[in-house]
């Protein structure tokens, strides 16, 4: 892993180094021509130094129709802390000037292969990841049900299949089953907590949790319309309305705290925001759509 600030590593300039100052450059900019993938590692990061081989490796071999820029977060902080990230590594991919996808966790080199075909439009292929494919957007498409049997089916060929696992903890968790998605979660190994599809399920059930103490959705409305800036209503308001599956209303009201109030409870509408991003997936239109807008708030 280059640890020198803007070096080039030797893959050319398919892979790089960035800072601060030249992440417009190197990442938004660049985006614009071909996806680029944004390392956030440091040092100190054991699974970093296992995953940063793993992605050169792929960049490479895909030959060009994608990038890797490295930002060590401890030389450099402000980018990772404007978009939320807490936990390293952490994979954001930009494309056209924005972020669209994303990871967390040293995974393995066949997802990360997998993961840079879906982005840059290939075909996975794979019964297994056919049938995964499948449930997720059996899950993402409202059929809980449905996905549920084909995660089942999954985990009866490969208990310890951990997308399996976290999509069937994602159904209990759209069926309001919370003890079922915490004895789920529970299964996974602790050393796979941080994959993308766990993180995602364990955002949901926290955010899942976290609505039952909410207030009912007219009464928080009729607050917001009351008091525009009445920043608590309309963050609850937004809690409240991803768990009527709302996510663009959610994120929009969530948006106007950070637009009006970037500190307002220690920056809470953008981390709110951020854990709604990772429950929903870093493929799913609002996490999308709404990454666009906080980056374009972020960076204005």
């Amino acid at each position: 892993m280059l640890q020198d600030g803007g070096a080039m590593s030797a893959g050319g300039d398919l892979v790089k180094d960035t800072t601060t100052q030249a992440f417009m450059k190197d990442v938004i900019e660049e985006s614009k021509r071909q996806p680029v993938l944004v390392d956030f590692w440091a040092p100190w990061c054991g699974p970093c130094k296992q995953l940063t081989p793993i992605l050169e490796k792929a960049v490479k071999a895909a030959k060009g129709k994608v990038k890797l820029t490295k930002m060590n977060i401890d030389e450099h902080p402000a980018i990772p802390g404007q978009m939320g990230i807490q936990s390293i590594p952490a994979v954001i991919a930009f494309s056209n000037g924005q972020p669209v996808d994303g990871f967390m966790g040293a995974l393995p080199e066949s997802q990360v292969v997998a993961f840079l075909e879906r982005l840059t439009k290939g075909k996975i292929g794979g019964e297994e990841k056919d049938l995964l494919k499948s449930a997720d957007e059996a899950l993402v498409g409202g059929d809980p049900a449905g996905a549920a049997e084909i995660y089942a089916q999954l985990l009866a060929e490969d208990s310890a299949n951990v997308h399996a696992l976290a999509g069937l903890a994602r159904c209990y968790v759209e069926t309001g089953a919370l003890e079922q998605a915490k004895q789920t979660l529970a299964l996974v190994p602790e050393a796979k907590r941080n994959e993308a599809p766990v993180a995602a399920a364990q955002a949901a059930l926290d955010i899942a949790e976290q609505a039952k103490s909410i207030g009912p959705l007219a009464e928080l409305e009729e607050k917001v319309f009351a008091n525009p800036l009445d920043h608590q209503a309309r963050f609850d308001l937004a809690v409240a309305l991803n768990a009527k599956g709302k996510r663009d209303d959610a994120a929009k009201h969530l948006l106007e705290i950070v637009k009006r109030d970037r500190k307002w409870n220690e920056d809470g509408a953008r981390k709110q925001l951020v854990q709604f991003f990772e429950a929903w997936g870093g493929a799913d239109p609002a996490t999308v759509e709404g990454r666009k807008r906080l980056s374009s708030i972020l960076f204005a």
